[in-house]
């Protein structure tokens, strides 16, 4: 059946199914009624083509997630929950994904080109993506709405974003070595061109300098979030004696325990080791990394629907969300030695969430 069949049979004229099917609210509920009950009835699904042309919305919403394959599929479950997180709520709102994977290099203008113009899609969620990025300057040429998971590193009050506070992560995590009665407290940061990377770092820093603890740059290695920078920048640290080692990922925290496996350093007796995210790896290594537990399949979901509710009109302007996180203690830091806490414990850490217009 067509639309005019739904109309004919339900009494009604072909505009005031339309309207029914838009979920047009100038409509009365019996009306209403007795349209819907006909196309439940009919098993009737509108032509997407024809209902984009009335609605001006293809209920598609774009993904780009810049990194390399590799990292996407094999170095961590970060992506991967994310993913899961983006599609749980695209589905419980009735739209798909369209994603673009793979990292996007300088000269790869064409797809740039497409990310920011095409016509499939109603808006854009952005991941991780580093400020040198040539599509990082391209955004002001965006002709959709769009929201980025992780604050942008300029202009982020005029930009949309969903993120956690990184620069409490890095105080948090800082902090709680210090407690543990570590002082040569060395930290690898994540990449330095986005805020995750940055804000991690300055709440190094920060925390040092609370504590009355000298900053020494030869403790820190600038580095990237992956595993080799992990196990490459402890390899430089370790001739400084650090203590205890505070990686901006858990991924880089992996790194790291090879590097002092291999230079015969036992985690946590040699040196105290606190990650960032909490994904699998976290979990499965030898000791189980203590670190700060993000809620990443929440971003993503948060991410999308708040894309979905600008695409929608359901709200306006910029919109920033804060998530709430939490330091989980295992076994790389020595705090449960001697303890009956178990397998772990948990200090949590709510962010003040906000998001303009209403609460996350």
């Amino acid at each position: 059946m067509n639309l005019e069949d739904i109309a004919k049979k339900a009494g009604v004229s072909r505009s005031t199914a339309s309207r029914v099917i838009n979920a047009d609210p100038n409509v009365s509920k019996g009306t209403r009624e007795r349209v819907l009950a006909v196309i439940a009835q009919e098993n009737f699904h509108p032509n997407a083509a024809a209902r984009t042309l009335v609605t001006r919305r293809t209920e598609v919403i774009g993904v780009v997630i810049p990194t390399p394959e590799n990292i996407f599929f094999t170095d961590n479950s970060y992506f991967p929950m994310l993913l899961a997180g983006l599609g749980e709520a695209t589905r419980e709102r009735n739209y798909a994904l369209l994603l673009w994977l793979g990292e996007v290099t300088d000269n790869d203008e064409r797809l740039i080109g497409k990310i920011s113009n095409h016509h499939l899609m109603d808006g854009l969620v952005i991941a991780s993506l580093d400020s040198r990025h040539s599509l990082y300057s391209r955004l002001a040429e965006l002709r959709r709405p769009f929201v980025m998971i992780d604050k942008p590193m300029n202009g982020a009050e005029q930009i949309s974003y969903v993120s956690i506070d990184n620069v409490r992560v890095g105080e948090l995590a800082t902090e709680h070595l210090i407690k543990l009665g570590r002082r040569r407290i060395a930290h690898i940061t994540g990449q330095m061109t986005t805020t995750d990377g940055y804000e991690r770092f300055l709440g190094y820093k920060q925390a040092l300098e609370r504590h009355g603890l000298p900053f020494d740059e030869q403790l820190v290695h600038y580095g990237y979030f992956g595993r080799l920078a992990g196990y490459e920048g402890a390899k430089q640290l370790f001739p400084f004696k650090p203590d205890a080692l505070f990686a901006a990922g858990d991924t880089i925290a992996i790194g790291v325990l090879q590097a002092a496996h291999e230079a015969g350093l036992h985690v946590p007796h040699d040196l105290s080791l606190v990650g960032v995210d909490d994904i699998d790896v976290a979990r499965t290594a030898i000791p189980q990394l203590t670190t700060i537990r993000q809620p990443v399949q929440r971003k993503g979901a948060v991410a999308a629907q708040t894309l979905i509710d600008l695409i929608e009109g359901k709200v306006s302007g910029p919109q920033h969300v804060l998530l709430p996180f939490e330091l989980v203690i295992r076994g790389s830091c020595g705090a449960l030695a001697g303890s009956q806490l178990g397998a772990f414990s948990r200090e949590p850490f709510l962010a003040q969430q906000s998001m303009q217009g209403g609460d996350a």
